[in-house]
This record gives C-alpha cells, sequence and structure tokens, in this order.
C-alpha cells in the first residue's frame, strides 16, 4: 500500500482527474477540447429533464466554460465519436468502448435488466421480433411503430409495449439510439450506429472487460473506495471487488489510505496530486464529482441529493439545484431554471455552506452565471431572493 492523502490531497487529486486543474482553453472551444473532457470522464450520464438545459451539456461548460452545445451533439449522433448506452444509467461512452461493454448486455440478455423489460421479452417474444423487424427497415422512434401498443392497464407500468420492446432490443445491444428534435430517442441496427471495424472485434473476456472499466474508473475519480469506482459503470460488486484484486495485483491500480475514509482506496498510478485547484464553476447534479452521493459527503462534506420527485412543499433547496464548486471545494448550490420564454436564466434560490465566505463566492460564481445564461442561450440572469447567498449574488 502506498503512503497515505489527506482529505485535501485526495480532493484535488480528484478534481485533476476530473479536469478542474487543466488550463482554460485559448479561444473558442472546439472538438478538441470537448475530446478532451470525454478523455477525462469517459462517461456522460444522459438526462431529459430540461430545467436549465440537459445535463449532458453541463460538465463540459463545467471544465472548458461556455461552447457551441450543438457540437456535442455532432459528436455523439452525426460523426458517430461517442454513443449512447447503458453503463452508469443511460450514457455516452466513447464508441471505441463498445466491445467493454458486451458483457453488460449479456447481462440484460439473461434477464438481469429491468423487470418490465425481462417481461416484455418473455411474454411477448413475436412482437419484439416484430419491432426489430421494423427498426431494419428504418430508423424509427417509439411512437412511428406500426403497432406501438399503447398501455392497457398497471402491468407495464406508464409506457406503451413497443417503447418496452425497444428500450429491450437496446439493452441487450440489437438496436443502438440516435437523438432528433427535442431530445427524441430514434433506434436503429446497432450495426448502423457503432463502425463495422468496432463490432468486429471479437468479445473480451468478461473479466478482462470489467478490469479495464475498473482502471478508467480510477483514472476518471483519481483516487476513490471500491464502492466509488465499482459505481462508475455500475457494475455487480462481486465482479467488480473481484476485479480491483486483479487490477492491484497486476500494477494498474495502487492501493492508499485517506484520511477518515476508515476503508482501503485505490488510485490510478498516473493521478496527478497538484498544489492548487481554482476552478470556479457550477455542477449538473448529474456530474461524476457528486453522482455518488456519499462520496461527495467523504470528500467534500457535502450532504447532496436531488430533489426533483421531491413534493414541491417539501423540498430544502428547489427542484434543479446545481453544487458550486470554487477552488478545490463544494461551497454551495443554486437552484436554477431557464425560462426562456422571458430570455433569462432564473436564480431561484441561493445557498452557501456553513463556514463559506459568501461575498468571495458570489464574486467568483456570478460570471460564471452570466456564462451560463449564454451557453443555454438566454440573454441575462434574474436573481431572486431565497437563500443566504442570494443577496451576495444581487450585489446588496
Amino acid at each position: 500500500m502506498s503512503g497515505g492523502l489527506s482529505i485535501a490531497e485526495a480532493r484535488r487529486m480528484a478534481l485533476a482527474a476530473q479536469g478542474f486543474a487543466d488550463p482554460s482553453p485559448a479561444g473558442r472551444v472546439d472538438r478538441r477540447h470537448l475530446r478532451r473532457v470525454m478523455g477525462r470522464l469517459n462517461l456522460l450520464q444522459i438526462d431529459s429533464v430540461p430545467a436549465v438545459i440537459r445535463t449532458q451539456y453541463l460538465p463540459g461548460f463545467s471544465r472548458l466554460g461556455a461552447y457551441p452545445a450543438d457540437l456535442l451533439d455532432r459528436l455523439a449522433y452525426r460523426d458517430g465519436e461517442w454513443f449512447e448506452t447503458w453503463a452508469h444509467e443511460a450514457s455516452l461512452a466513447p464508441v471505441t468502448d463498445e466491445p467493454l461493454l458486451r458483457w453488460e448486455k449479456r447481462r440484460a440478455a439473461e434477464g438481469r435488466t429491468w423487470k418490465s423489460l425481462v417481461r416484455v421479452a418473455r411474454t411477448e417474444p413475436g412482437y419484439v421480433g416484430e419491432v426489430l423487424a421494423q427498426v431494419a427497415e428504418r430508423p424509427l422512434a417509439a411512437g412511428q411503430l406500426a403497432d406501438p401498443r399503447p398501455r392497457s392497464g398497471q402491468w407495464w407500468g406508464s409506457r406503451s409495449l413497443g417503447s418496452l420492446a425497444l428500450e429491450w432490443l437496446f439493452r441487450t445491444g440489437a438496436v443502438g439510439v440516435r437523438r432528433r428534435g427535442n431530445f427524441v430517442k430514434e433506434y436503429d441496427l446497432i450495426e448502423r450506429v457503432v463502425p463495422a471495424r468496432v463490432l468486429a472485434e471479437p468479445d473480451p473476456d468478461p473479466a478482462d472487460a470489467q478490469r479495464a472499466l475498473l482502471v478508467r474508473s480510477a483514472r476518471a475519480l483519481g483516487v476513490g473506495t471500491a464502492a466509488d469506482l465499482i459505481d462508475y459503470y455500475r457494475m455487480p460488486v462481486r465482479d467488480g471487488r473481484a476485479r480491483l484484486s486483479e487490477a492491484v495485483e497486476a500494477g494498474e491500480l495502487e492501493t492508499v489510505e485517506v484520511q477518515g475514509w476508515g476503508e482501503r482506496a485505490y488510485r490510478h498510478p498516473e493521478a496527478r496530486l497538484p498544489r492548487t485547484v481554482d476552478a470556479a464553476t457550477v455542477l449538473s447534479p448529474f456530474d461524476p464529482v457528486v453522482w455518488k452521493r456519499d462520496r461527495a459527503a467523504r470528500l467534500w462534506d457535502f450532504e447532496y441529493r436531488i430533489e426533483i420527485y421531491t413534493p414541491a412543499a417539501k423540498r430544502v433547496y428547489g427542484y434543479y439545484v446545481l453544487p458550486v464548486l470554487v477552488g478545490d471545494s463544494l461551497v454551495g448550490r443554486l437552484d436554477l431554471k431557464t425560462d426562456r420564454a422571458a430570455g433569462v436564466l432564473r436564480v431561484l434560490g441561493a445557498f452557501a455552506e456553513p463556514g463559506t465566505d459568501r461575498g468571495a463566492v458570489a464574486e467568483r460564481i456570478r460570471p460564471r452565471l452570466e456564462e451560463l445564461a449564454r451557453f443555454v442561450g438566454v440573454e441575462g440572469v434574474r436573481y431572486g431572493r431565497r437563500g443566504d447567498l442570494m443577496a451576495h449574488l444581487r450585489g446588496r
């Protein structure tokens, strides 16, 4: 086991791995910069809630500043450098990683995925075959199926049988996904989404693939517990722990103690420990820095949860709350909403963490909010009155 890390060192190592110690782009952000972000993160989690902007666009903004948002769409859905897959939930990943994710598709085909999808496959195999045949004829969305079969009763849940069949085919690797206007899923045969040269690669041994993914997780996180690394690709825990031991034995990962964690941690041998990290930005609720909530608590003493599904009267901070990163600390949270009708980014709530210099945080974050407004395509920022950071953001 290598030497120990203080919490402050672990924070800086984690943020450096995520790209927050990289130099800011000089001039206009282009595809090279987005590739660099993806090279750091390996995954962009997808979520459809557009309260500010859909979440997959925000990690690039947090690390690079404003960039042409449609550049991500071109790289993912038109140029085919990334592809949509099931990894850390629905995600974009480099298309070259497709072979490493085939083990997960095989698990799904064996029935180890959402019960509603397994139910469709097992009770309606003929219909699933018909759906696949229609996709073979042309790419389509669920609503374009000849017989989408809207749900009848509660047995199938809230989705049509057609959408569940398409999702089963996606999870098991028969079809891929592109996105079109208003983020609508368009399904196509996987061989028309992933390049033939990638699909022609032989299937890796599942254990080798899992180990490679854990090494990618460690590179993206810098340092983390077994649970942190396993969660990155949502790997089965037993498999993940076995692969971690193999990776350490092979010298692909190092074990390390982190002050106060009380359990073994792992770091990538190339993990960098900068002397300082001087970030000033907001993070998506689905950013890898915070997507594992107990990790955010261990590293930053930052208790965080998404309150989208919490009744409005019971929300503590708001509907769509973005953590605030200043320096190497999570110092606050902002409840934001893009109001396109009014042409403004609304700051509905602004809250500082205990002990935070609110004035200093406001000075660092106010320009980034103005930049975020430009990024999401509105003209300015409108501040509300809720929260102990708001008066400082308003400047009075």
